[in-house]
């Protein structure tokens, strides 16, 4: 079994005990319920630096990155820095993170906020909305077509926007469809965790222009994002570059900084 597969057989009895314990109809009567969300594929589409900041404390590959900052601070920073949107782990197991964390940095910022989880029941869907998401991660590397279909359009229902996030040319055919706002290319293989930046750059001439495109994993320079740009893509999730500096938001600032110049 890979790391895959055991997060996905864990995150599937989570999400069974949860539902036993928060019925749909008290998540959908939190008051973030009705809030508007802000959408990140336009937020992506109209800015030159396209960053996606992250909030991650830990990480199978990397163990601890960071336990010791709070993530309002974390949030502030960022969205003072200009970041895009920021992305929030939830997953407890294997990252360190939770819903509480998505809730805090709702209270803090007005940016959009991504809800990275191994998304694979509509009930995680209607969690990310009740706890202030605006966006939300499925990974093709744990879905069937039909299951991306309903999940997508489960969130589009709610006025969430869909990352989907693909690791090779065969997750991308089976998931091309309207439902979704932007296509992820993770440069880690998932199997291995190493990281190349050939990846995004392969796959960018298959991705239809009519999804906003980002590049996801092992983004640590300028030059890679420059390089990148050449392809097409709007976004760049940043994660353990900052949240490994004691300050993720200055660190943010300044990479945005030379990234502008």
């Amino acid at each position: 079994m890979n790391i895959l597969d055991k997060i996905v057989a864990d995150k599937r009895n989570e999400v069974a005990l949860k539902k036993e314990l928060i019925p749909i109809s008290q998540l959908e009567s939190s008051v973030l319920f009705e809030r508007d969300c802000v959408s990140l594929a336009n937020k992506l589409s109209a800015s030159n630096t396209g960053i996606i900041a992250e909030h991650k404390r830990r990480s199978p590959s990397k163990s601890v990155i960071n336990q010791s900052l709070n993530v309002q601070d974390v949030a502030k920073g960022y969205e003072d820095a200009g970041v895009c949107g920021m992305s929030v782990l939830t997953d407890g197991k294997y990252f360190g993170g939770s819903l509480d964390d998505l809730l805090l940095a709702r209270a803090a910022v007005q940016m959009p906020l991504l809800r990275k989880e191994f998304i694979i029941d509509p009930y995680q869907i209607i969690e990310a909305k009740a706890f202030g998401a605006d966006v939300i991660l499925l990974i093709a590397a744990i879905l069937t077509r039909n299951e991306i279909k309903s999940l997508s359009e489960a969130a589009k229902n709610l006025g969430l926007d869909v990352l989907l996030e693909i690791h090779n040319e065969e997750e991308l055919q089976k998931s091309i469809m309207p439902s979704l706002d932007m296509l992820g290319v993770n440069n880690r293989n998932l199997k291995t965790f190493e990281v190349s930046l050939d990846i995004s750059k392969t796959l960018s001439e298959k991705i239809p222009h009519d999804f906003v495109k980002v590049s996801e994993s092992g983004i640590s320079a300028i030059k890679a994002i420059k390089d990148l740009q050449q392809f097409d893509y709007k976004g760049f999730l940043i994660g353990e570059n900052f949240m490994k500096t004691g300050d993720p938001g200055a660190s943010a600032k300044e990479f945005i900084g030379k990234l502008k110049d």
